[in-house]
């Protein structure tokens, strides 16, 4: 969808924000649009240069701490959201802080009270709404303990493609953007090369080793119905593969302990099989933790 100016008018909520000036939203939201103003006032002889000069600003990232709401579909029944402020932002891309990690390749929805100058739609909307695709998602360390995970994403439009209606849990890659707009979506390889990628930006690799861990079955409060301890058939930061008795469906959710390396995530199944041993294997999503590999000798 091709970015465009919007026509100038004023804010539809110019008198509730005007009584609240002195709130530290409103502040932020006023110095980023004071920063998102200058204009530039060099001279130009060359058409189209004006254009380039526009163009570059909009590519450019700015540091506007903006609050903003950020929505992740599990499945078609279960999502999450987290309140952060943005540390970066273009009018492409974004760069925030989440407490819980979100895998490369998922769709989240974004809301931000994004200056005028960065949006393609929505121009006089208090809160400009836009799907983003996640493009990294790495640990961080912060002083008081608590995970943090620094996440970037990119840009994608006012609407979700079709097939992640369909299926949350699909994976997604950008394809290119057309004529200076937002960036357009592939579904994703299912083994992509990313040999020329940076170790933080490639799909977790899966290790197989026989990692011991109790998995819990959660009933609608989310209190344990049952328990079972079992090992591992591999595992990676965001998932695994483990051995089980329990009769599961896909999107069932389990919370996965680790007594040896005091680790407790609430996971999604999203697979299920039958080896040729006869032992169901469940494939688990880890949602609100990654699994500490470090751990792991």
């Amino acid at each position: 969808m091709p970015c465009a100016e919007g026509k100038q008018g004023a804010h539809p909520n110019y008198g509730s924000l005007h009584r609240s000036f002195n709130s530290p939203e409103i502040l932020s939201y006023y110095e980023s649009l004071r920063k998102m103003a200058v204009i530039s006032t060099e001279p130009t002889d060359k058409k189209g240069e004006k254009t380039v000069v526009k163009e570059n600003r909009r590519i450019q990232r700015y540091s506007l701490a903006l609050p903003t709401r950020v929505e992740v579909k599990v499945d078609t029944k279960v999502s999450w959201n987290e309140l952060t402020r943005m540390e970066d932002v273009s009018a492409f891309g974004a760069g925030f802080v989440l407490k819980r990690p979100v895998k490369r390749g998922r769709l989240v929805m974004v809301s931000v009270p994004m200056p005028r100058q960065l949006r393609c739609y929505d121009y006089l909307e208090p809160q400009y709404r836009v799907w983003a695709l996640v493009r990294r998602c790495v640990p961080i360390e912060k002083a008081e303990g608590e995970p943090k995970y620094a996440v970037g994403v990119a840009f994608v439009g006012k609407n979700p493609p079709p097939a992640f209606i369909d299926n949350p849990a699909k994976l997604f890659d950008l394809a290119d953007r057309v004529d200076g707009g937002l960036w357009q979506l592939i579904e994703a390889s299912a083994r992509p090369d990313e040999s020329d990628l940076p170790i933080h930006l490639r799909r977790h690799t899966r290790f197989s080793i026989p990692e011991s861990l109790v998995i819990e079955m959660l009933d609608e409060n989310g209190d344990v119905s049952a328990s079972e301890t079992t090992v591992t058939e591999n595992i990676s930061l965001g998932g695994a593969a483990v051995f089980t008795s329990f009769d599961v469906a896909a999107g069932s959710f389990l919370r996965v302990r680790s007594e040896r390396l005091d680790a407790s995530i609430i996971s999604v199944v999203r697979g299920k099989r039958l080896g040729e041993d006869g032992i169901v294997r469940l494939h688990l999503e880890f949602i609100d933790h990654l699994f500490p590999l470090q751990g792991i000798d």
